[in-house]
């Protein structure tokens, strides 16, 4: 079994602030083998798929005084009646019990979850396998992650099975959207699926795509909102409010896996063309799993410049992250617009570096040249 520390180390961070785990992520991302690798000896598993423990868990505080085990994980607990209710006593009247609840989507998905839990939960996204991980599988090395994608089992095969892809796209439609939100019709739903893939990492018009789908606009807008409940897009709204001619509303979407986004395109093999826009999806990928609490948005003005991602640190402190696979075709042109509206705040240029980040000016602004693990440890220490 692989040890997936970083994760692991998250949830324990959780423990110590609520005493529920909410462990979300897309099918397939690990969320089961993670839980489990917490340990037998510690953990009371249940799996809530199987029709048996409706029954065993509907007197709640008769459950908990009979376990066991100082941990409780419900995998998958959204199959449950009334799973709110059931976290909500085992977090109230067994304080020194630890609890984690594994779902594909978040909270708010699901009209079980009637209770937001306040004050009692911490929410895990675990996100596909991040570059920090790769040594863990297999050594698998950066470009068989962009080209497999970040989902265990398809990044520790040996080959890239158009199967595997297929198959997961119409368990995703049967499990977890039709479930949770009822939708009637796989086919419009996996055409826009596709086409966000098609179009991931680019600018989200919900009028053009409902003509090109022959989809309604409301019917689109309520499928990119499941899919964003349920981890399978990222939203980025723009970033705005120093500049005249910045664009406010139109998003951008990025799908959550760049094995997905290369299979739905027909990149294979992956061309030198390729690297740049999987390169993007998987630094922002890293940044969801280092900074889970930080807001991320993108930056474009009517002219066409644009910042990859922005994010701000505090009223005054505005960071930005321009992604490329070779830093050597950074063009500066948007971020010195940028900062003439926002001069406060680190710049930061993340490729994949082996080397240590170091500092470079463009067009006179100071930029921090680095790898993902380069930019975290700037992150971490709250110095630009």
């Amino acid at each position: 079994m692989i040890n997936r520390e970083f994760w692991i180390k998250r949830i324990e961070k959780s423990w110590a602030e609520a005493p529920i785990v909410w462990l979300t992520g897309v099918r397939r991302s690990g969320k089961t083998t993670l839980v489990q690798s917490l340990g037998a000896d510690t953990c009371r598993y249940i799996n809530c798929d199987l029709p048996s423990v409706a029954e065993m868990v509907a007197e709640p505080e008769l459950f908990y005084r009979n376990c066991d085990r100082p941990i409780v994980i419900f995998d998958e607990i959204h199959q449950l009646r009334d799973p709110s209710r059931l976290l909500k006593i085992g977090a109230d009247m067994f304080p020194d019990l630890k609890i984690v609840a594994t779902g594909s989507s978040t909270l708010s998905a699901s009209r079980k979850f009637q209770d937001t839990l306040t004050g009692r939960k911490r929410i895990v996204h675990l996100t596909p396998v991040h570059v920090d991980e790769l040594p863990d599988f297999q050594n698998a090395t950066l470009l068989k992650r962009m080209y497999h994608g970040g989902l265990p089992q398809a990044l520790l095969a040996d080959g890239k099975s158009a199967g595997f892809y297929r198959e997961w796209l119409d368990s995703f439609f049967a499990r977890d959207i039709q479930r949770l939100f009822a939708f009637r019709d796989p086919d419009k739903f996996n055409m826009l699926f596709e086409y966000l893939m098609k179009q991931s990492g680019g600018l989200m018009e919900m009028t053009r795509a409902a003509s090109v789908l022959g989809i309604s606009r409301p019917t689109i807008e309520n499928h990119v909102r499941a899919l964003e409940m349920t981890h399978a897009v990222t939203v980025l709204r723009p970033f705005f409010g120093g500049g005249q001619k910045e664009l406010v509303k139109m998003p951008k979407v990025y799908t959550f896996d760049t094995g997905f986004v290369s299979f739905v395109r027909g990149w294979d093999p992956l061309r030198q063309d390729d690297f740049g826009p999987l390169w993007e999806h998987l630094v922002l990928e890293y940044v969801q799993a280092h900074a889970p609490d930080m807001r991320l948005h993108y930056w474009r003005d009517a002219s066409g410049r644009e910042i990859d991602f922005v994010m701000a640190r505090s009223r005054d402190r505005i960071d930005v992250i321009e992604c490329k696979w070779d830093p050597s075709k950074f063009d500066p042109a948007a971020l010195k617009v940028f900062r003439t509206y926002y001069p406060q705040g680190g710049n930061y240029l993340i490729c994949p570096l082996t080397m240590r980040a170091y500092t470079k000016k463009f067009s006179g602004v100071e930029v921090i040249v680095c790898s993902p693990q380069g930019w975290f440890g700037k992150y971490s220490s709250g110095k630009p």
